[in-house]
């Protein structure tokens, strides 16, 4: 109903008949809900745990607090939605839910916000703590149950421990975007960020530790969970923040507004980062220009964990993993194409140039991951193609990059090292030189076995005509011996014969041959050279005999 009547002008928002309704209903819903409560509370009747009542009591107070909302009683509905953000905070602590969090982001948050500017309390305050300040400390039995599951949930100084947010005296006062420094203005934003900041020590521990050599990339990334889970907190703090100031009517040329979306751009491009960060660790060594796949060992008798090994795949091992970072790749991608997307970045040229060196080196490696599929499957060409081309990405790549230190930092963003570029580069010119030979040797073999079965359309001439010819590949082909039906073609006959012992050779005469006469030479010119000689003709044939 009200999402129906959003686009009315009235200053007061919803009036008359529809007011009332929206409230009647509202009212019914918390009745029905308080009403559930009480029934839980019969925990031998119902079986109900902890968790349920604590859940029906923020359901009913989610409820109480809208109904107070419509009715424009602030100060119930601080205390309504108070508790609720408090038990819900506590749930999503325990028992790890989203939708928790969701609920707390769109529905309970903004309206803490928007009636405590009612209340006309300073936006310095952050949400938690209103929240805390409102709730109803006299219930004890409530505050034992939250208590219990999380002791520093009502506590304005809680405890330093692995993802809590971070203590009073480390919370920023300004935030640093691309040499423009604004004040944090809003104090949830800025717990928030000192949250990423605690987290981040965390996970800089962590993959710091002696035994991080010996973890699986899965284990390093779940590292990055709770960094990345206060990183979307500031992400959703700011866009609460900014979407107050619209409701407040503030014009965007307004300080606080130009503020805003300066830190909106800095703490969406760290979110980015973070995942980004996350997925290299996930591709493995050299962000996946590396082939080498390790898995941990089996637990030794001792009880101790065996050092990482490199494994050998099969090819469907082979394939799965690289489809996992050709996936992978593919979501790095998608995060730098939305950074794009933020305020003052397509202003930025320097910033894009510098954006698009580091899209292009993920492109490469994209592709070098869809080339060593080919490879997996026996495509050689395709394979040459795609590495050609992955090395000439990685070489705009390398190019458009800008200068960075020369130390690899310790945690994995998007900040990428000459070293790695250059690491990929010579990975690549290698692999293009080797599938290039590869490739040829494959054309060599190829027409060497078409001619072996008699399919080069270029080798018709049968074996008898190239007998003086070694064969290709050492083996020689016999479906083409002569050529059959046999064809009409011109040979050479009677050859002239230039016989040097034919002079010296006496044929024997039989008895009754006449011996030829001396005139008879003039009669006979195809007679011996003997009896040219006797008679005083030329000697041999064409007077060249002896």
């Amino acid at each position: 109903m009200k999402s129906t009547h959003s686009v009315d002008t009235a200053p007061k928002g919803i009036t008359g008949s529809t007011r009332r309704h929206i409230i009647s209903r509202l009212h019914k819903a918390a009745t029905y809900a308080n009403e559930l409560v009480k029934l839980l509370g019969d925990r031998e009747t119902t079986g109900a745990s902890e968790t349920d009542i604590l859940e029906a009591r923020a359901y009913c107070a989610c409820l109480s607090g809208a109904m107070k909302f419509e009715k424009q009683n602030w100060e119930d509905s601080l205390k309504f939605y108070s508790e609720a953000r408090v038990i819900y905070d506590t749930l999503t602590s325990s028992t790890k839910k989203d939708t928790f969090r969701d609920l707390l982001s769109t529905a309970i948050d903004p309206s803490i916000r928007y009636s405590a500017y009612q209340r006309q309390l300073p936006r310095t305050v952050a949400i938690p703590t209103i929240a805390r300040r409102y709730f109803p400390h006299s219930d004890s039995e409530l505050v034992t149950a939250i208590e219990k599951l999380d002791p520093d949930a009502l506590s304005e100084k809680p405890s330093q421990k692995k993802g809590s947010a971070a203590a009073p005296d480390s919370v920023p006062k300004t935030i640093t975007w691309r040499s423009r420094t604004v004040a944090l203005e809003d104090a949830s934003i800025a717990l928030a960020l000192a949250a990423v900041s605690t987290a981040s020590g965390n996970l800089s521990t962590f993959l710091s530790s002696p035994r991080s050599p010996e973890l699986m990339p899965k284990e390093k990334a779940a590292a990055y969970d709770d960094v990345l889970t206060a990183s979307q907190d500031a992400v959703d703090a700011t866009k609460r923040a900014i979407d107050e100031l619209i409701a407040e009517g503030v014009d965007q040329g307004d300080k606080r507004m130009q503020g805003l979306q300066v830190t909106k751009t800095a703490v969406n491009y760290a979110l980015v980062g973070w995942r980004i960060g996350r997925n290299r660790v996930l591709s493995g060594e050299h962000d996946g220009a590396s082939m080498r796949t390790v898995v941990a060992r089996k637990p030794k008798k001792s009880g101790k964990s065996g050092k990482p090994h490199a494994e050998k795949e099969g090819k469907g091992g082979k394939l799965s993993k690289l489809r996992e970072r050709v996936a992978l790749y593919d979501a790095t991608l998608q995060s730098l194409d939305s950074v794009k997307e933020l305020p003052g970045v397509a202003a930025d040229e320097p910033f894009l140039k510098e954006l698009q060196g580091k899209r292009l080196y993920f492109q490469a490696l994209k592709c070098l991951a869809i080339a060593r599929s080919h490879d997996v499957l026996g495509n050689r060409k395709e394979a040459l193609a795609l590495f050609d081309r992955a090395f000439s990405l990685s070489g705009q790549s390398q190019a458009l990059a800008s200068p960075t230190s020369a130390t690899q930092p310790l945690l994995p963003g998007l900040d990428i090292q000459p070293a790695e570029v250059e690491y990929l580069r010579q990975l690549l010119q290698a692999e293009v030189f080797r599938f290039r030979a590869l490739v040829e040797l494959d054309n060599t073999d190829e027409s060497s076995s078409k001619k072996l079965n008699g399919q080069d359309p270029k080798n018709k001439t049968p074996l008898l005509e190239k007998l003086s010819e070694f064969p290709t590949g050492g083996i020689t082909s016999l479906n083409n011996l002569v050529t059959y039906p046999p064809v009409l073609e011109p040979v050479p006959v009677k050859p002239l014969f230039f016989d040097v012992a034919w002079n010296y050779i006496n044929y024997p005469r039989t008895a009754t041959q006449p011996v030829e006469k001396p005139e008879a030479v003039d009669s006979n010119p195809a007679g011996s050279a003997e009896d040219g000689a006797k008679h005083g003709g030329k000697k041999g044939w064409f007077g060249f005999g002896r």
